[in-house]
């Protein structure tokens, strides 16, 4: 047996465009990142403790999403408004403006936060899950530990100032992403461009999205944007476009105006500076390596997941990917039995490894098979 290695890709990648070397964002902290490969682009303070503001809303959507996927809450179920939910409206705050006593139902309650960011929706959903909005705050800061936002903590629902109501843009990124992966369906309110609320008492009111990047020609399809006096702009922003995916979260904006701008400049950067490399597909066959004394004489090899790269086009680059294994492989092997392992290389440098998965049974060769297949090596070096 020796190592074998199959190098059966190599991509030229030249230049497209020059980087921008000094590239950088009017925000005290902000973070960019490919969706596919979730290999960050470009961060400034990425875990600089920030005040989250409306971004908060993007748990207490995620609470009822998960409610609703497990069975425990449905679109159609109604909770009461109360007097605490109500008061919010008549504050200043950004709201549904619902009314005391109203019954309101969860689909409407969601699309008031998203859309319309409403602070008195955020209160009504919380009570009506968790029966307070302090016990509801406790299920946020629960979930955002168990998907790896590490230094968050939610003290409310809205995130209406609280210095109890932190995070990072690094974590409001985690967060992003497991909404868009686990609730891809539900996402889809991120997108909406407007929200009318038939109001008791008055007029419907209608109220577009608070998002300015959905108003673009740029491929935008959510996800919140956030302000507080403390904190100034924020926004969580994601574009879905020429078959990518970008993530940016930025706060600290001095002004709507710059938020808007700002968000749209970091996102076309990832866009124009880099190309997505997709380097297997699951469950794809991508080679087939040698086999030593079993009853058939290759076996193919996949990956379980989709493996993406980003790659900048800044400068000539040169990606090997390549198939390293100790061959040819000893026969019996077992269906999805790592045999192989698939590593990238980037100018010269490991940038990541992956395993490589039998995609058959190979079952050994018979004492008289094997006998013969070994006077065969032995004689003409046949595998």
């Amino acid at each position: 047996m020796f190592s074998r290695i199959l190098t059966y890709i190599i991509f030229y990648l030249f230049i497209f465009t020059s980087a921008k070397a000094n590239f950088d964002v009017m925000a005290r902290t902000a973070i960019l990142q490919d969706f596919y490969s979730g290999e960050i682009l470009y961060e400034k303070e990425p875990d600089r403790s920030i005040y989250p503001a409306s971004m908060t809303k993007i748990m207490t959507s995620i609470i009822a999403f998960e409610l609703i996927k497990s069975g425990d809450l449905s679109l159609e179920e109604k909770f009461i408004i109360s007097e605490k939910a109500w008061r919010l409206s008549t504050a200043g705050y950004s709201s549904m403006f619902v009314m005391v006593g109203d019954n309101v139902s969860v689909e409407n309650l969601l699309k008031g936060i998203i859309v319309a960011s409403g602070n008195d929706a955020c209160i009504a959903l919380a009570e009506g899950i968790a029966g307070t909005e302090e016990e509801f705050a406790i299920m946020m800061t629960s979930k955002a530990k168990e998907i790896g936002m590490e230094n968050t903590n939610f003290s409310n629902s809205s995130g209406i100032n609280d210095p109890d109501n932190y995070s990072t843009v690094r974590d409001i990124l985690i967060m992003s992403n497991y909404l868009i992966k686990t609730h891809p369906k539900f996402y889809e309110y991120f997108a909406e461009m407007e929200f009318t609320w038939d109001r008791t008492g008055g007029d419907p009111i209608t109220q577009g999205n608070r998002n300015p990047l959905l108003y673009k020609n740029i491929g935008a399809d959510g996800i919140k944007t956030g302000y507080l006096a403390v904190e100034k702009y924020s926004l969580a922003s994601s574009i879905d476009k020429n078959g990518r995916r970008l993530i940016a979260v930025c706060s600290g904006f001095d002004t709507k105006k710059d938020r808007s701008k700002q968000s749209t400049k970091i996102l076309t950067y990832g866009l124009t500076n880099f190309d997505l490399v997709k380097i297997t597909e699951s469950n794809k066959v991508i080679s087939e390596l040698d086999v030593w004394l079993g009853q058939k004489d290759k076996v193919g090899v996949y990956t379980k997941k989709d493996i993406f790269k980003t790659i900048k086009k800044a400068r000539k680059n040169r990606l090997k990917v390549s198939v390293n294994y100790n061959g040819p492989v000893e026969a019996p092997i077992k269906k999805d039995q790592i045999i192989a392992k698939l590593k990238l290389v980037y100018e010269d440098e490991l940038i990541g490894e992956f395993d490589l998965h039998a995609n058959e049974e190979v079952k050994k060769l018979n004492v008289f098979s094997r006998l013969i297949k070994s006077l065969n090596y032995l004689i003409w070096g046949d595998v």
